[in-house]
């Protein structure tokens, strides 16, 4: 399989499962976030070129994997003000780039602390889908995993990190957000909609 297949193996995994709550497992999560990571090490090694018989050409691109949260507390969703660029001064969701070695779901977790004072335990996060759009951000190649977190309603946050400000906003008119996120918020509220609190619940310590 190529990225393109990987990709739309999971994107289809996603889809199916995602709106028959009652036939929903936790094992079909796991499963669509295995093909999300595919997807992506697919994508870092994906090759431009023809084979003429005799010359082969490789295009290899610098592709950077980032993870963002869609962290939800009653009908709000919590963003912050970005306090660099680009899109500095808009909102947009908590996130960050995956450090070597670690897991985009562990990367979502720490982010979401570092920047929002929000704790939550990686295992509670809920993988919404991979945003991989080539245009996606304008410094270069981005794929992000999104993930999907709910917490209690008394939970407050702060900004902390690189964010110069949080604040909780209507999930269903989160406003303008930066990048893609706005999609991503979208597509995070038809899958909590979907599945209630039975996935992505952060369970108190």
């Amino acid at each position: 399989m190529n990225a393109a297949e990987y990709r739309a193996a999971a994107e289809r995994l996603i889809a199916s499962d995602t709106p028959r709550f009652g036939n929903i497992r936790p094992e079909d999560f796991r499963k669509a976030e295995i093909l999300a990571q595919l997807a992506i090490a697919a994508a870092t090694s994906e090759t431009a070129g023809a084979d003429t018989g005799s010359d082969h050409t490789e295009t290899f691109e610098t592709i950077r994997y980032t993870a963002d949260v869609v962290c939800i507390r009653g009908s709000d969703v919590l963003v912050i003000e970005r306090g660099w660029d680009p899109h500095k001064g808009m909102n947009a969701l908590p996130g960050g780039h995956v450090d070597p070695g670690e897991s985009s779901r562990a990367a979502a977790a720490r982010e979401l602390a570092e920047e929002t004072g929000v704790q939550v335990d990686a295992s509670d996060l809920t993988l919404v889908g991979v945003w991989d759009a080539p245009d996606r951000d304008p410094r270069g190649r981005y794929i992000t995993a999104a993930y999907l977190v709910t917490v209690p309603d008394d939970t407050t946050a702060r900004a902390g990190d690189d964010a110069a400000a949080v604040r909780w906003v209507p999930l269903d008119a989160p406003g303008t957000l930066a990048f893609d996120h706005g999609q991503i918020v979208a597509t995070a509220r038809r899958q909590h909609l979907a599945c209630g609190s039975a996935i992505g619940t952060a369970r108190r310590a």
